[in-house]
């Protein structure tokens, strides 16, 4: 920390050393003592007081923190004598910014460089205040301030990636551009560039501008030599030739690197792009995206004619042919993928001979078919094949794999890619019933005659043939899901227990597993599995769908607070890192991992999933502690009364929402988190279930986002209307005139309203007929929740509203605290006799009954409490003027029938939860009893092959397998399934019967204080 002359901050360095030793060793009273010594010495120096910020920063003392530090921020500005250099403002910014006053650490650095504007220390400190801001126009200007004190490169290119961030999230892009390369070119012409970077930034703003032909010229100028490695700038000829039409010239520049390059898949895909001539905005399209124009046989998307196509063609294949013989071995796909690509093409321009396809795809198959990577290699192109062409190229491909003759771990990498490959054409979901079953014996047997292989391999290493197990998983599943024996189930869990016995790090084991469990409603022994992915860092972004929706619907609210905490750190403190790792990314001269930088952090942002998690946490403290009103009202203040939640709702419409997630690693029975196939019945499975769900998805996620961001909220009003006193403000119809929040809650309950698809007063007309048993329950569909807490909030706006009786008039409309008793009492009681047995084969209709207890029941017991708190004396004596009131003491009738009702709904729910946990000793013996079954002699189409080809395998003892796996096999415990499998369902029975009963004390308690009244 030291600066020039030994001193730092004005102080000698021998000095403050020992305080950034004990800082850095974490000994922070040792450092305060060291600090307050210091600052006896020089009381007026920001820089120690700053220092002590820190270290009362780091101890944990944040308002102290602040406190000093707005000591040392009034030193600076108000003391002129005070040294103020780089070293005190960035302490003092490091403190702002943990305690999230990042602004003032900028007001700090602004008023540091107006006082010296010549300081480049100074200004760069700035710059980098704005960068953490994102305050690209003020990154451009202070930027454009240090070139013109130092003229140097790094300046320029500071300002010109600000100008560049500035088009990419704002307007105003043409002109700015033109400012940015006006810029440059002035300094081109009297300095030059001298870094590679420089360039590329350069070339990537007359891009922007479509100047390709002058971004050319730049290239193929002297400029050009600053790119030391010849591939990449070929690499961006080639393109710019691309882009400005001379396509001949392009593909000339790409058989270079081609011939430097033969494995780059890009680079042959833009050859070809090229040599016909297709439109760039086709070639830019993923090839997955092609695929529908590819049953069009007449549609010619390249503009050359018969002759010239022809040619070009024979061009590509000679080409391509030359690529071939000039390899030495076949480890190398892209040349023979390139014969697969241009019969593709042919198909495109309606000359394709699938013949000659299928001779190419087998071909293709003896040299690579033994690679995990050749059914993800083939797949666009099988696509062009007829149905019949198909079938007969899977028919060839098994005959091919029979005659291949390889040593056992390609044989049976070749054994694999013909599973994955009939999975892919949707051959299983033709197959019979006993066909599905002799598959999945098939593969299981594979796996256990293949364990050998694996016996030397370290236990980090993956097995040969582990994708066997995950393969034979799904099947097994495919075959639940069109018997509904339940034993199938068992058998797939068995399945990938077995495997992850022999080796705990198959993570595609693990998700299938947390799936499943979580289909069982065992959701505990799913979170536990997830835990032991030890999922981090950006993962937590990517991989955390397969059991967070799980998670929110349960009632296992400590292990959601952990998974919710760990993923939003993750996400706050990239965000507070990612500001250092751009500037970072400046001081380097990095300029486009700079954007690259800023363009993550806005991605992760909008991400929908991160913006879902930060409603959910809110909620969840809220659930968390319902039952004390004071400490709900100490969340809300800390949630701004729900403030910015509403604005987020209100914005999330025109809001570009971004999904992070790596839906590929789903199961295929769930290939989204709100898609479940084995809820439904048996049907056809698109191809690509994922593409055809997203735009569902995206405006389902927008509509979830906006209505929970309005709860907090809600809940916030609720508690205002609910706690007015009423011995001082009831009017005569009883309720209590606070217009500033009766009106918004009435926004908010039309906004909430408007989301379900009715008017406020059409939707309370629905809850009143539900409520008189008029219709049932399953009008509210999907969103029985959110109906129900319209009714709660309603409820609590009419205590604060004349509006609300007058609407409440016409047509009988629901409102009173009777209906609304009713309604949660009917809502509970329905959704009891739609769950079945514990062993239920979903766990839908239970999650949403643990939602009812939490949310709107939770909810309730809340503003009941606000009414008691209010109008019960809190002193000793009753005060004779709350006990005379008439419309008190109505009121106080009312609230008390609520708590009854509301005892005999818990009470029902608590009668049903103990029930079932009776239930599960019996299903207990029921599942052993089906386990074994599955055991002794099975008939073919029912559930225990596969689980009796693990048994005898475990049995058999086989020296072969060597002492790691025969170790392993020994400890697995099937028997042990059944019983995992019932007590993770109990562990969420206990949990929901717990959150009753304290719920259930919450109102009795609350019963003795109101008949005080």
């Amino acid at each position: 920390m030291a600066s020039k002359f030994g001193l730092a901050g004005g102080i000698p360095e021998r000095r403050v050393r020992p305080i950034w030793d004990a800082i850095d060793s974490r000994q922070f009273k040792n450092a305060l003592k060291l600090v307050s010594s210091l600052l006896g010495k020089y009381p007026n120096s920001p820089y120690i007081i700053s220092l002590k910020a820190l270290v009362l920063e780091r101890m944990g003392k944040s308002d102290e923190a602040l406190s000093v530090c707005l000591s040392a921020k009034e030193q600076l500005h108000s003391n002129d004598s005070a040294l103020m250099d780089d070293l005190t403002l960035s302490t003092l910014q490091i403190v702002f910014q943990r305690l999230g006053h990042s602004d003032l650490a900028t007001s700090c650095y602004e008023h540091a460089a107006a006082k010296f504007p010549n300081n480049l220390d100074l200004m760069m400190g700035l710059f980098n205040c704005y960068v953490r801001e994102s305050s690209f126009v003020k990154q451009q200007q202070t930027a454009i301030k240090m070139y013109k004190i130092a003229s140097e490169e790094r300046f320029l290119l500071w300002a010109v990636c600000s100008i560049q961030l500035q088009v990419l999230f704002g307007n105003g892009g043409e002109k700015l551009l033109l400012l940015a390369e006006g810029l440059l070119k002035k300094h081109v012409a009297t300095h030059g560039l001298h870094e590679p970077e420089a360039l590329m930034v350069y070339i990537s703003l007359l891009e922007q501008q479509d100047k390709f032909g002058h971004a050319l010229e730049i290239l193929s100028g002297n400029l050009g030599s600053l790119l030391m490695v010849e591939v990449d700038k070929l690499r961006i000829q080639g393109r710019l030739l691309a882009r400005t039409g001379d396509y001949k010239a392009a593909a000339d520049v790409y058989e270079k690197i081609l011939e430097s390059c033969p494995d780059d898949w890009e680079c042959l895909q833009h050859y070809l792009d090229c040599l016909l001539e297709d439109d760039p905005t086709w070639g830019s399209e993923p090839i997955e995206n092609r695929i529908d124009a590819i049953k069009c046989a007449d549609c010619r998307l390249s503009p050359l004619t018969d002759e010239v196509f022809d040619s070009r063609i024979t061009r590509a294949s000679t080409f391509v042919h030359k690529l071939q013989e000039n390899l030495g071995n076949d480890i190398v796909r892209c040349p023979y993928l390139a014969n697969l690509e241009i019969e593709r093409r042919k198909h495109l321009y309606g000359k394709g001979d699938e013949q000659k396809l299928m001779e190419d795809l087998i071909q293709y198959f003896f040299r690579f078919g033994h690679l995990a990577c050749f059914t993800s290699d083939v797949e666009v192109f099988v696509q062009v094949l007829s149905s019949d062409k198909k079938v007969e190229l899977f028919k060839k491909l098994m005959e091919c794999s029979s005659t291949i003759s390889q040593v056992p771990a390609k044989a049976l990498g070749l054994s694999i890619t013909i599973f994955k490959f009939q999975q892919f054409l949707g051959n299983m979901y033709g197959l019979t019933v006993g066909g599905l079953e002799d598959l999945a014996v098939k593969m299981v047997e594979m796996f256990c005659m293949n364990l050998p292989l694996s016996k030397d391999l370290d236990p980090q290493e993956s097995m040969h043939g582990e994708e066997l197990l995950t393969m034979a998983c799904n099947v097994l599943i495919q075959l639940f899901w069109r018997t509904q024996y339940f034993g199938f189930i068992l058998d797939a869990i068995m399945v990938l227990e077995f495997g992850l016995t022999i080796r705990r790090h198959v993570w595609q084991y693990k998700i299938l597993l947390m799936h499943l469990y979580s289909h069982l409603g065992a959701i505990s022994l799913a979170y536990d599995w997830y835990k032991s992915l030890e999922v981090k860092n950006i993962l937590l972004e990517t991989v955390s769908h397969n059991i967070l929706p799980q998670m929110l619907g349960s009632p296992l609210w400590m292990d959601l607070n952990t998974l919710l905490r760990d993923y939003l750190k993750f996400m706050d403190d990239h965000f507070k890192e990612s500001a250092d790792l751009t500037f970072l990314a400046y001081r380097h001269r990095n300029y486009s991992k700079a954007i690259e930088f800023v363009q993550f952090k806005e991605r992760l942002q909008n991400s929908n999933q991160y913006l879902l998690a930060r409603i959910e946490s809110a909620i969840l403290q809220l659930k968390q502690n319902a039952g004390n009103v004071d400490e709900v009202e100490c969340i809300l203040e800390n949630l701004k009364y729900g403030m910015h939640f509403v604005e987020l709702s209100n914005e999330i419409g025109s809001k570009s929402l971004t999904f992070n997630e790596d839906l590929e690693s789903r199961p295929w029975w769930t290939p989204t988190p709100e898609e479940n196939y084995l809820l439904g019945p048996v049907g056809e499975i698109s191809h690509f279930p994922k593409d055809n769900l997203m735009k569902k998805r995206e405006a389902n996620t927008r509509t979830l986002i906006e209505k929970k961001a309005l709860l907090p909220r809600m809940i916030s009003l609720s508690i205002q209307s609910a706690s007015v006193s009423f011995k001082d403000g009831v009017e005569v119809n009883g309720s209590v005139s606070n217009p500033n929040v009766s009106s918004e809650m009435k926004l908010l309950l039309e906004h909430y309203a408007k989301i379900l698809g009715y008017h406020l007063s059409d939707a309370l007309g629905v809850l009143g007929e539900v409520c008189r048993g008029l219709i049932s329950t399953e009008v509210f569909g999907v969103d029985m929740i959110d109906w129900v807490n319209l009714a709660v909030f309603s409820s609590a706006w009419k205590l604060n509203s004349h509006e609300f009786d007058l609407q409440e008039r016409e047509a009988r409309k629901f409102g009173s605290w009777h209906d609304v008793d009713t309604l949660l009492k009917r809502c509970i009681l329905e959704r009891l006799k739609f769950l079945s047995n514990p062993i239920s084969l979903h766990s839908t209709d239970f999650q949403t009954l643990v939602r009812l207890i939490t949310e709107p029941l939770s909810w309730r017991v809340l503003l009941i409490q606000c009414y008691v708190r209010t109008s019960v004396p809190s002193g000793k004596k009753k005060k004779k003027s709350a006990s005379a009131d008439p419309s008190v003491l109505t009121l106080s009738s009312v609230v008390h029938d609520s708590i009854r009702s509301l005892c005999g709904t818990f009470e029902e729910a608590m009668r049903w939860l103990r029930n079932q946990n009776r239930k599960l000793e019996y299903e207990e013996e029921n599942l052993e009893g089906t386990f074994l079954s599955m055991r002794s002699e099975v008939q073919k189409g029912r559930p225990g092959r596969v689980f009796q080809i693990l048994e005898t395998l475990c049995s058999s003892g086989s020296k072969e397998l060597g002492d790691r796996i025969s170790g392993a096999l020994e400890s697995w415990d099937p028997d042990n399934l059944v019983r995992k499998i019932v007590s993770g369902q109990r562990a969420v029975f206990s949990e929901t019967l717990s959150i009753c009963e304290s719920k259930c004390r919450t109102l009795n308690a609350l019963k003795q204080k109101i008949s005080q009244i």
